[in-house]
């Protein structure tokens, strides 16, 4: 096989010179027996150079591949010298999984090792294979991870923003009263947010998170990896007025901050109970308002039984 080069590393309490260069290191791809099962590699979401040296090991070993686009799969091993010695590449992706899955599904029964790989990044995040390893496994065949690259984890690590505890959502939908519903649904949730978006749309949806919340934080970062990578922070009123948004190319990550808390005042809760009590029930009038305004239930239940026994208003 051919011979990989890759950064320099040192023995374990060796000091290195001040003057010295960074050494030059062999690394190979081997030749290993893969388990019988499917094995879900990730791959560079730009640099090919991210690639980990177990996933080409599986990439060289595999008896059956698939892949999202089998020509990103066949120029990937092209670079890094993994020969196919015959094999078929099988394409699995959106439009053809149903009809494919049953061959792939088949080989795993007959006890053969199986790698997929999506397009970039890891498999099953925002691509078709999480119905593949869900069939696998119900079938009782093994499902393996070789571990990698991931948009989603990168543009988290440098948004500078909260990883303690996050939400990967997805695609918003492309319609734009969807889209709305969504973003603001996802915009309540205590947690730092990840959205994948297209370059073209991603304007429009900078723009409706401003009108959610127009100080939360946002990061926008595109290409990450890759030559042109860029990364864009601030709140969703300083994006929203930025010319570079309503331009962007390539892959676009938006990382949102958590909501900032709202303190309401007492006038604040007794109008929106008030409102609400017209027509609805205390109980329900208390639970619509205590989830609007971030507020304990109890306390704004007792508020609106005060209203409603002052005003005469709906019974609970």
């Amino acid at each position: 096989m051919p011979v990989s080069e890759y950064p320099a590393s040192r023995n374990q309490g060796e000091r290195p010179k001040a003057d010295e260069p960074p050494r030059r290191i062999a690394a190979h791809v081997e030749a290993v027996t893969l388990e019988p099962g499917l094995h879900l590699v990730a791959t560079p979401i730009g640099a090919a150079r991210d690639i980990t040296l177990h996933a080409l090991d599986v990439l060289n070993s595999a008896e059956l591949l698939a892949a999202e686009d089998t020509r990103v799969m066949r120029h990937l091993m092209d670079i890094h010298g993994v020969p196919l010695r015959g094999r078929r590449i099988i394409a699995y992706h959106d439009h053809n999984a149903e009809r494919q899955r049953p061959a792939i599904l088949a080989a795993l029964r007959d006890d053969r090792s199986v790698a997929y790989a999506s397009d970039a990044g890891t498999p099953l995040v925002a691509d078709p294979g999480y119905r593949l390893a869900r069939d696998a496994a119900a079938q009782g065949s093994r499902v393996h991870v070789v571990p990698g690259p991931s948009a989603a984890l990168a543009a988290l690590s440098l948004s500078g923003l909260p990883s303690d505890r996050f939400l990967f959502a997805g695609f918003p939908p492309s319609t734009k009263a969807a889209r709305a519903s969504w973003l603001r649904q996802w915009a309540m949730i205590d947690a730092t947010v990840i959205l994948f978006e297209s370059p073209r749309r991603v304007n429009q949806t900078v723009q409706e998170l401003f009108e959610i919340e127009a100080n939360r934080v946002i990061v926008m970062a595109r290409e990450l990896t890759k030559k042109f990578e860029e990364v864009i922070r601030g709140t969703a009123a300083e994006l929203a007025a930025d010319p570079r948004m309503k331009n962007l190319k390539g892959e676009v990550v938006l990382i949102l901050d958590r909501p900032t808390p709202v303190v309401a005042g007492e006038d604040q809760v007794r109008a929106a109970l008030q409102e609400r009590l017209k027509n609805m029930t205390v109980k329900d009038a208390a639970r619509e308002v205590a989830r609007d305004l971030g507020l304990r239930r109890r306390d704004v239940y007792q508020a609106a039984l005060a209203l409603s026994a002052r005003d005469g208003t709906c019974e609970d």
